[in-house]
């Protein structure tokens, strides 16, 4: 079924008739078409028979995207969308709501497994992974029913003011009047019942720890700031135009977050974990798995406004000590602001590799890492089994990068103790894995 308005060589809007294969990384699953032809088609489940609309690739391409966008034979894990704005050339921020929520947690599992061979030869048990995906408290619910968990979103504005979502690897923004992922403290700002002239986006954060709510505004070039009048009270803050830093218009610069019976100052838009319960689930399962000592020496990578770093401080005791490392200029400063009542912790700016050497430190008792999607890297994991430490946790928002840092340790001398995966990220195809690491020697 050949589109007319396709190009010469492009096959976007060609249409195969498939049947679906395994769910790959990424929100899609694998298909092929009678020539042989891979496809990776979103809206789909495995063993499902689809057509399938190619949205991106071309004669030469060595595989097609593409959506299902008819059911011929469909799943029994399939249910029916409860978002309007879910489908082929709609929103792009979900991956999976037309999947029971049991069978995306299956999906993200059978994704891990697959990294871990494909990228560092382990099997779930080599892993210590018993396969399962746990769902965050308050999140196992019904078929058609949507956890609202989001507590950061944010909204595409288009050529009209309309706040929206964009479209799945699109700039094209999908208007939207409600997020059902977004958490009520989002909700209920109302960002998409007002128009906001002159700007290109607007993130909305709500706090967990706290009523705190603020806005981050993001100016068209040579915009003006609109008056933001929201449904509830609002700190506002400005993304600069000239060097892209966060500048506060009114209201305080900062969110105030709580875990582990601590409240943390989160400056500027900063990062924190956007699923409520993430912080609290995330703290317990490090902790369980590295068992501190009283005493000991930690370190603390990739550290941000200090969330690992004071949760290991309270448990190793006066004579323990804690250094933490973090690229951002502001959450240093968040991490030294609320970690101030700790004075064996200590807070260092840059970038981890080249930190860690400067500090003199040669070996450590424990080690939490928490890198950004793209992973540590090789360079990083080397310096770091070099240290010595007796467990190490690795926390982890993609299962590829998690999987070639573990080809890395492996190298470095240490192997995985236990893993555990946690659906922090409901509706989307994003998971949370924490694998704790032991030397082999030791392990053996």
């Amino acid at each position: 079924m050949q589109n007319a308005n396709a190009s010469e060589s492009s096959l976007v809007g060609e249409e195969y008739e498939v049947e679906v294969g395994p769910v790959a990384h990424g929100g899609h699953c694998i298909a092929r078409t009678a020539e042989g032809r891979v496809l990776f088609v979103r809206h789909t489940l495995p063993g499902e028979k689809v057509v399938a609309r190619v949205t991106d690739g071309d004669a030469d391409s060595r595989f097609l995207r593409a959506d299902a966008v008819k059911i011929i034979e469909a799943s029994k894990d399939r249910v029916e969308a409860p978002c309007v704005y879910a489908g082929p050339g709609k929103c792009g921020g979900c991956d999976w709501q037309h999947a029971k929520p049991g069978a995306q947690r299956r999906l993200k599992g059978e994704v891990i497994t697959e990294q871990l061979k494909h990228l560092a030869g382990l099997t779930p048990e080599e892993a210590g992974w018993d396969g399962t995906v746990m769902p965050a408290e308050g999140d196992k619910l019904p078929p058609g029913e949507v956890p609202a968990w989001r507590t950061r979103v944010q909204y595409a504005i288009d050529a009209e003011g309309r706040a929206g979502l964009r479209k799945h690897r699109s700039h094209e923004i999908e208007p939207i009047d409600h997020c059902m992922i977004a958490a009520p403290g989002v909700s209920e700002l109302g960002i998409e019942k007002r128009t906001w002239p002159q700007l290109a986006s607007v993130e909305a954060i709500a706090a967990t720890g706290s009523s705190d709510r603020q806005v981050v505004l993001t100016p068209l070039p040579g915009g003006r700031l609109p008056i933001v009048e929201l449904d509830k009270p609002v700190s506002v803050l400005r993304v600069e135009e000239k060097d892209g830093g966060v500048h506060r218009v009114h209201g305080r610069p900062f969110v105030r977050e709580r875990a582990d019976e601590r409240t943390y100052r989160v400056g500027m838009g900063g990062f924190w974990q956007v699923h409520p319960q993430a912080a609290y689930t995330l703290i317990k399962a490090v902790m369980q798995g590295l068992m501190p000592r009283k005493g000991e020496m930690a370190l603390d990578l990739y550290c941000g406004v200090g969330l690992f770093a004071g949760a290991i401080a309270e448990r190793l005791g006066e004579k323990g000590a804690v250094l933490g490392i973090e690229t951002s200029k502001r959450a240093c400063e968040d991490a030294r602001h609320n970690l101030a009542d700790m004075p064996r912790v200590r807070i260092e700016q840059g970038k981890v590799e080249q930190v860690l050497p400067r500090t003199g430190i040669k070996e450590t008792d424990l080690i939490v890492l928490d890198p950004p999607r793209s992973g540590a890297g090789k360079q990083t994991v080397k310096q770091l089994a070099a240290l010595g430490a007796r467990r190490i946790a690795y926390v982890a928002c993609d299962p590829a990068a998690l999987a070639r840092d573990l080809a890395y340790f492996r190298e470095g001398g240490y192997k995985v103790r236990v893993l555990r995966a946690f659906d922090l990220f409901p509706m989307t195809h994003h998971v949370e894995c924490v694998a704790i690491l032991e030397p082999i020697a030791k392990a053996a």
